[in-house]
């Protein structure tokens, strides 16, 4: 689909400093519009400028509270779309209800192919976001997916900050594949934890495969909820003999105790996107500065024009 209107970036109440770093990469003001609510807490939406004919990118990661922040970005298409948009892109940096993607115990939903029918509905044309916790929730969809990942950001950030005698560590062995290139990139050694999950957001670590008595230890995984696994995870590596223990997670959640959980951990330090907005006024939420936040603006802004452009993005994929 050729698109002759020029690029518009527009976004709810989820992330509005992402989107504004993003037009910041693109040189574009970001699109003008009022997303208020009424006194009953209903999304009161509306576009302030002409988007007839536009490419139109709203970024809005439904990050928590998921429930409000979806029903902001589904009602923000479905205007677009009524007022003539020539293309609705809706940018997800953090997907949320991903974990649910399979009928994996009786009488359970698959809420992430219900997310991807609402989006589709509502009148999205493609989707644009990173690092899916299962990558094959871009199938759920009928409408094009461009699945971004954080790795070329990380990876750059290890290289520049490079970790002596490095062994890269999967929380899981779901999580063996993302880490193994990881591993790979850095040039590092790999290990995986073998767990039981007794419970959602309660992790038990089993036995630790691999040596990693004197290493320093990278634990990968794609986000950190309530930050149960990385912490017992950090714990298992701590008795196997690790040196430094670090964590690198895509999306910071970081639910429930988590802040707490991480400041009372073997963790050294954490290293997350800013997928979702996890800082109170620019102040890191982990005392003593456990956490480090990396920008995905560049990554997203170079998706985006080159979505518009209607070249590859191929390059971005690693």
């Amino acid at each position: 689909m050729s698109v002759t209107g020029k690029i518009k970036v527009f976004t709810g109440n989820a992330h509005p400093l992402l989107a504004e770093e993003i037009c910041r990469e693109l040189d574009c003001e970001l699109g003008k519009a009022s997303t208020d609510h009424f006194s009953d807490g209903e999304f009161n939406f509306q576009i302030g400028e002409n988007v007839r004919g536009s490419d139109v990118f709203i970024v809005q990661p439904t990050c928590p509270p998921s429930d409000k922040h979806l029903m902001e970005l589904l009602i923000m298409i479905d205007t677009f779309v009524r007022a003539s948009a020539e293309r609705v892109t809706a940018v997800i940096p953090y997907f949320g209800y991903a974990r649910s993607d399979k009928k994996d115990r009786p009488r359970v939903p698959i809420a992430a192919k219900l997310v991807a029918n609402l989006l589709t509905t509502a009148g999205a044309q493609r989707i644009l976001t990173i690092d899916m916790h299962a990558a094959q929730i871009q199938g759920f969809f009928d409408i094009p997916v461009d699945h971004l990942y954080a790795a070329p950001i990380v990876v750059d950030y290890f290289r520049n900050n490079p970790i002596d005698n490095l062994i890269v560590v999967a929380p899981d062995t779901g999580g063996a594949e993302r880490a193994r290139a990881y591993a790979k990139r850095l040039d590092a050694g790999l290990a995986l934890c073998d767990k039981r999950r007794e419970r959602a957001n309660e992790a038990d670590v089993m036995n630790i495969v691999g040596d990693v008595a004197d290493k320093n230890c990278l634990i990968i995984d794609d986000m950190c909820d309530t930050g149960g696994t990385i912490c017992k995870v950090a714990e298992a590596l701590h008795k196997a003999g690790a040196n430094e223990i670090s964590a690198c997670f895509t999306h910071g959640v970081l639910s429930g105790k988590a802040v707490e959980n991480i400041s009372n951990s073997y963790l050294k330090k954490v290293i997350v996107t800013n997928t979702i907005p996890i800082q109170d006024n620019g102040r890191p939420l982990v005392e003593g500065g456990k956490i480090e936040v990396l920008s995905v603006a560049k990554l997203l802004a170079s998706a985006i024009k080159s979505i518009h452009d209607e070249t590859s993005v191929s390059s971005l994929f690693i």
